[in-house]
């Protein structure tokens, strides 16, 4: 273990300098082993971001898009999600999706990982919330959240790094229509600071952040793991677009083919390669890494690469209230969240259950399309600016995030014809509410209404699938102790090839019913830990 230099083999390449990879290779370096990252975007600008513009809401619909299809610049690949009612959305930079990400941080419940134990359904993870739980607190330590202790529908955590976001008039209306039902909420956990912390400035409540911080609260991996890890000798080489996973002689992996931002090939050697590329991102390149020993893809003799994807299908539901809220004041997807309906209960007619989240309103143009309703858009002609006036700065959306369990027809797999701006095949995704989704789903947005009503809303809008909502990839890679129903080990180990990781959402063996991101990191933190012992 040594630092890199340029005419030696690293001891690890990482493909991807997102959520997951960023942890693992601030991780791996601070434990001595040298670390090349090939990340496909590039650096991101915080002062140029859109959100530090008059036409902000333009770029959220186009050139800052969520959706690759939509937003096509050089970095991006296209996805053939024609086949599926939600589509997928993902960035590549450095610090990939927590660039485009709102911040909202909760964790997994410690019944997540045991859905199998508890209801007899899906798989269980390999650990435990417990065997995470250190990981959890060292990756709040790195990231800087915001919040409060003492949450009981949760396990106990270290103190947050700074005070919660304020509620707002906004959030303390929502709040008071939970307290007159009787049902829990709590301030969300945020990796958003709302004091200095680290370097960074704290949070100025402009709202977008789903946009880009510009002032860098909001704790994307570019402004927190990667200079911690940079400093430290990590290699970061962005516009670096990756090909396929070569292999040894031997039938270990030996590094990547990939291209640079001319569409130069050239090859990196390792003694060990890490996929860090996300749900879809991943099975792509194993998929595509084929050959006479992998005739179905690289690692994937159990066939399972590529299948059980799962999304979280979110639902919606959005008061206009007759006081004004200022919805657009503060972090837009953190404020407040309820589990009141989080684990099974049978009677309400399926399995698992779903987290609210309150979400805040947007600007004048993300209102007149709507918001996050269906066919909600402010008519034009007489009617426009009184429907306007009602709506703008008078809503709240209260989002419905279903636990998707896994299903194997739900998948990703290479398109026959798409391909990227260098040839690569690009990735197809086919996938199908399930009828236990659907159910969950209908549930929750009939309770979100009964909060609405008891916040007081004088209107209430919905929307039963929200169709660009793919922000949480998973399961396409899933660890298990079985190779036949599994890719990776519980330490993200290859089962076909023993120097080969993967580290992000792909490995997910459920979804749980809450934004990924935090228990992601944990995971990717737990597998750097056990590395040095695997490669041995």
């Amino acid at each position: 273990m040594s630092a890199y230099t340029k005419n030696e083999i690293p001891d690890v390449v990482i493909i991807g300098a997102g959520a997951s990879g960023a942890a693992f290779a601030w991780s791996l370096v601070n434990k001595g082993f040298s670390v090349v990252c090939l990340e496909q975007g590039g650096w991101e600008d915080p002062s140029s971001y859109p959100s530090t513009k008059v036409d902000w809401e333009l770029s959220r619909i186009t050139s800052m898009n969520a959706d690759p299809n939509v937003r096509k610049l050089p970095q991006d690949y296209p996805v053939n999600s024609d086949d599926s009612p939600i589509t997928p959305l993902m960035y590549n930079a450095v610090g990939g999706s927590t660039i485009h990400w709102s911040g909202h941080f909760p964790r997994f419940k410690p019944s997540d990982f045991k859905v199998r134990t508890l209801d007899g359904i899906a798989e269980d993870f390999p650990m435990s919330y417990s065997d995470l739980e250190p990981y959890f607190d060292t990756n709040d330590s790195i990231t800087g959240v915001s919040g409060i202790t003492g949450d009981p529908a949760n396990p106990e955590r270290s103190d947050r790094q700074t005070n919660p976001i304020p509620l707002g008039t906004l959030g303390e209306k929502i709040a008071k229509g939970f307290d007159n039902l009787g049902w829990h909420w709590w301030p969300s956990d945020s990796a958003i600071i709302t004091q200095p912390f680290d370097g960074r400035q704290a949070c100025n409540n402009c709202g977008p952040c789903d946009i880009g911080c510009s002032r860098k609260a909001k704790a994307s991996t570019d402004v927190t793991y990667w200079p911690k890890a940079i400093n430290k000798g990590t290699i970061l080489k962005t516009w670096s677009r990756v090909r396929a996973v070569t292999l040894s002689k031997t039938g270990l992996a030996d590094g990547v083919e990939y291209y640079d931002r001319d569409g130069t090939l050239h090859k990196q050697k390792a003694k060990s390669v890490v996929i860090a590329s996300n749900g879809i991102g991943t099975p792509r390149i194993l998929l595509n890494s084929h050959s006479s020993k992998f005739p179905t893809g690289l690692a994937n003799s159990s066939g399972m690469v590529g299948k059980n994807l799962m999304f979280h299908p979110y639902g919606s539901v959005t008061g206009i209230f007759k006081d004004k809220l200022n919805g657009y004041q503060g972090p837009i997807g953190a404020a407040i969240l309820s589990q009141q309906f989080y684990e099974t209960d049978l009677s309400r007619g399926f399995f698992r259950g779903y987290t609210f989240q309150l979400a805040r309103s947007s600007g004048p143009l993300t209102t007149a399309l709507g918001g996050l309703g269906k066919d909600t858009r402010i008519p034009w002609g007489t009617e426009h600016h009184k429907i306007f006036k009602e709506r703008f700065a008078h809503t709240a959306t209260i989002c419905v995030i279903g636990e998707d369990l896994p299903e194997l027809h739900n998948m990703v797999s290479i398109d026959d014809d798409l391909i990227d701006i260098y040839g690569i095949p690009a990735p197809k995704i086919s996938y199908k509410m399930s009828e236990n989704s659907k159910r969950m789903i209908e549930h929750g947005i009939k309770m979100a209404k009964k909060v609405m009503e008891a916040a007081g809303s004088k209107e209430i809008l919905s929307n039963s699938l929200m169709k660009p909502a793919g922000w949480h990839l998973m399961g396409t890679a899933r660890m298990g102790n079985d190779p036949e129903t599994s890719v990776v080990d519980k330490n993200g180990r290859a089962h076909d090839i023993q120097n080969l990781y993967i580290i992000d959402g792909s490995i997910l063996v459920t979804g749980g019913a809450v934004n990924p991101t935090s228990t992601i990191q944990a995971i990717a933190l737990y597998i750097a830990d056990k590395f040095e012992n695997c490669v041995k």
